[in-house]
């Protein structure tokens, strides 16, 4: 399958998390400070991950033990108010009990209270019997496509498009900075905790998206068209989504994903306090591949006027027309690009790129390789740069001076 995101294969972390000190399991650390936890956030993540309230002192505390049988015996005094002088007490010895429980859900509870996060899960459906091989495939699958979903969101955060490509990357993957990323509780999915003040923009994009995909896929399995595709721009829905859904749900019988708001930051407008998990069957991917062909065909060229440090030039011979390849400094979220041009403006890019000096060109960026080709180059001209970036761009001619040796060799991608 065409892979549009860029993204490795292996690992947890989108581009730009990191993993949580928890997410491998009680940690032996300090509790998060109970100066800065709030009771009735707690109460909230305890019932959200299936703890159960068993008594206590009504407006003074309550008592709640963990879901399942192994873990029976265990249970948490928690304070309902900071107002007793011994609140700040109870809530610091719960929060170390959390720490030390062998309840698997006490360490999704642990970051959600670590660093206040929006809840994205994943969850596969694996067919009964299947090989450890087969489950080692579908865990990397299911990390794979998590990665995908998160930055399919992030880059619709950017800007509406049936297919993005190589444009705004680096943004959307900066959004992503500090995204959580680990197992679910159960061992079946995989659970992302999006940080508020930097991602909630991305989980509530993605909770229009992905609805608004579910919708799409229900129409066109009804009816046959696609028009409800067209539509679904609007809501985020994007070739780099419907990808990512068929990678999470490929060779599984079903998948589902699942949002859950930070309690400390309530609910964002316009979204439900509980939104619905969405669904999807094998029986959607003829559907989700369709809209992808279709965002893929249609997303326009867009004109566009750059500038960029040539990197690479190569063509056949001493003489005649040519490839230059820019890093993109200005004028189109896209890291680099690949221009053809003729033999006059070959030979200015050449003389730019020796003298260390940005190029300006103008052109229509297309879809075509993933808006990383410039079409229809025109204006070809150096722009002068101050001294203090002339000698940053001289050096870095220096230290990438294999350009020149693959100027009349090599692939140029």
């Amino acid at each position: 399958m065409h892979r549009s995101t860029d993204e490795p294969t292996g690992g947890t972390v989108p581009a730009g998390g990191r993993a949580h000190p928890y997410a491998a399991g009680p940690d032996p650390r300090p509790a998060p400070d109970p100066a800065r936890v709030d009771p009735a956030v707690l109460g909230v993540l305890l019932r959200r991950h299936g703890w159960h309230r068993r008594g206590g002192a009504p407006g003074r505390y309550s008592r709640w033990v963990p879901p399942g049988a192994a873990t029976a015996g265990t249970s948490l005094l928690v304070p309902d108010t900071t107002a007793y002088p011994d609140s700040e007490d109870l809530l610091a010895e719960a929060l170390t009990a959390l720490v030390r429980s062998a309840a698997p859900s006490a360490r999704d509870i642990l970051i959600a209270l670590t660093v206040p996060s929006d809840e994205i899960r994943w969850w596969r459906e694996v067919p009964e019997g299947a090989t450890a091989a087969a489950d080692w495939t579908g865990t990397d699958q299911l990390r794979t496509a998590a990665r995908q979903i998160l930055l399919a969101g992030s880059l619709a955060v950017r800007g509406r498009a049936g297919y993005h490509g190589a444009r705004h990357r680096r943004k959307a993957r900066s959004a992503l900075d500090g995204t959580l990323v680990g197992p679910a509780a159960d061992g079946c999915g995989l659970t992302a905790y999006v940080p508020v003040t930097a991602g909630r923009a991305v989980v509530v994009q993605l909770y229009a998206a992905l609805h608004a995909a579910r919708e799409a896929v229900d129409y066109q399995r009804a009816t046959g068209g696609l028009e409800a595709f067209d539509a679904a721009v609007a809501a985020g829905v994007s070739r780099e989504l419907t990808e990512a859904v068929v990678a999470l749900v490929r060779g599984a019988e079903g998948a589902r994903i699942t949002l859950a708001w930070a309690p400390a930051a309530g609910t964002p407008e316009g979204c439900p306090a509980s939104p619905e998990p969405v669904a999807f069957s094998p029986g959607d991917l003829p559907a989700l591949r369709l809209a992808g062909a279709r965002y893929l065909q249609d997303e326009p060229a867009v004109p566009v006027r750059l500038t960029g440090a040539v990197v690479r030039l190569r063509r056949s011979g001493p003489r005649g027309p040519g490839v230059v390849r820019l890093r993109v400094l200005a004028g189109a979220e896209v890291a680099h690009v690949r221009i053809e041009l003729d033999e006059e403006a070959y030979r200015i890019a050449g003389h730019a790129h020796l003298v260390g000096l940005p190029l300006r060109v103008e052109g229509r960026l297309e879809n075509r390789g993933g808006f990383r080709r410039l079409g229809g180059a025109s204006q070809v001209t150096p722009v002068q740069v101050d001294e203090a970036e002339r000698d940053r761009l001289m050096k870095s001619l220096q230290e990438n001076v294999d350009f020149f040796e693959e100027a009349c060799t090599g692939d140029e991608e």
